[in-house]
Order: structure tokens, then sequence, then C-alpha cells
């Protein structure tokens, strides 16, 4: 499952490494991705129409995709638009706040963005200079995950690395913004990707603390 990136953080030089990585991985990889490209910026006719293809099973997780997938089908690109804008960007701001500072502290640029900046400048991602958002957006740090994963800034990190970057940057708000996406009152489109990515951050905080 993966829509078109919309990247805000850049890759290293050499790209993506060449060392094996599970198909397990892999998919976890195309799932931050795929949240991170709806969450980035407004879906076009592609990015719909590629969701509209995916396909969950019976589970609970699934079944949210399913449902993604079914209402992404019926919804026209401008619809999309205009739903991403009321929810995140608005006329003053959006119903939601979907950063990592607010969402921890109740403020902006507070002390879990620093944390995550001096993260970044160790793992060595620089922030694409065209990017007006704090790096903590929720979708800057699912890309940033996806690429630890797949080795985007050297080789793919250990899960204990990667455990430590959800720990710290992910799961200590990620999904209390999930279930915010899942309930806002403009959210239609969003509402089934709120609850992927609720369900998602579960699986993930089970499946590190198995390791």
């Amino acid at each position: 499952m993966e829509a078109a990136e919309n990247s805000s953080i850049s890759k290293s030089p050499d790209g993506l490494s060449t060392r094996s990585i599970s198909e397990e991985d892999l998919s976890r990889a195309r799932i931050y991705r795929l949240i991170a490209g709806f969450l980035s910026c407004p879906p076009d006719n592609f990015n719909l129409q590629l969701a509209s293809s995916l396909l969950g099973d019976d589970g609970e997780f699934g079944t949210s995709v399913n449902n993604f997938a079914k209402i992404a089908g019926q919804t026209a690109v401008d619809v999309a638009g205009n739903e991403f804008h009321d929810l995140f960007v608005g006329v003053t701001r959006g119903e939601l706040l979907p950063f990592g500072s607010y969402y921890q502290t109740g403020f902006l640029n507070e002390k879990p963005l620093a944390r995550l900046r001096a993260e970044m400048t160790k793992i060595g991602i620089e922030r694409v200079e065209q990017q007006k958002e704090p790096e903590d957006h929720v979708s800057s740090v699912f890309e940033m995950m996806a690429g630890l994963i797949e080795g985007a800034y050297g080789a793919p990190s250990s899960l204990e690395d990667q455990k430590k970057f959800f720990e710290t940057h992910i799961n200590s708000w990620a999904s209390h913004f999930f279930s915010d996406l899942e309930g806002a009152k403009k959210s239609v489109l969003y509402a089934p990707l709120g609850t992927i990515g609720r369900l998602f951050m579960k699986i993930e905080q089970q499946a590190f603390e198995m390791n």
C-alpha cells in the first residue's frame, strides 16, 4: 500500500541502501508513506485512484483499509482538496494541528520539535528548504520512520533504533492525533485514514514490545 511520495525531508545522496530488507519491513514502510502522502498535501487523482485499489483482509486493520479504499474511489479530487483544507489549513487554522509539539505540550515549536531536530542531525536527515511546516508534522515523522526502515539515510536501522525513534517521536502522540482525525467534524475521506493510522500505531507498538 503506497501513495505517491510528497516528501518534506530529503534522502541521503546515495538513496536507499542496497542491503536486503524483509517484505514485512517494506510493507511497514509503505504504510508509513501512504499515510504521510495523504497528510502532507491534498491528494491528486493519481493518489485517490491508487488508494481506491487498496485491498485489506477481514481483520480490523484490513477492514479499515477497505473502507478507506471505498471512500477514496467515491471522492472527487476537488472534494478531497476542500476536506484537506478544512482539516489542516483553514482560514486562520484548520480543525486539527498535526504536530508533535502541539499534541505533547499544547503549543507549537516546543521541546519535542527541538528533540526531533537533534535526532535528525544525528541521523543525517536534512530539512527541505521549501518546506514551511515544522519537522514534527505527522507526515514528516512518518516519512522519516519509513526512511529508517528502508535505509534511506544509510543502512536500514536496527529494530532497536526504530523502536527508539518510534517511542520518542511518534508513539508519544500520533495515536491521539489519529483518534482526533477519525472524529473530526470535517473528516469523510480522512476518517478511515485516521482509523488506519490509529490501528497501525497499535500494531507497531505491539510488534516492538515483542522484540
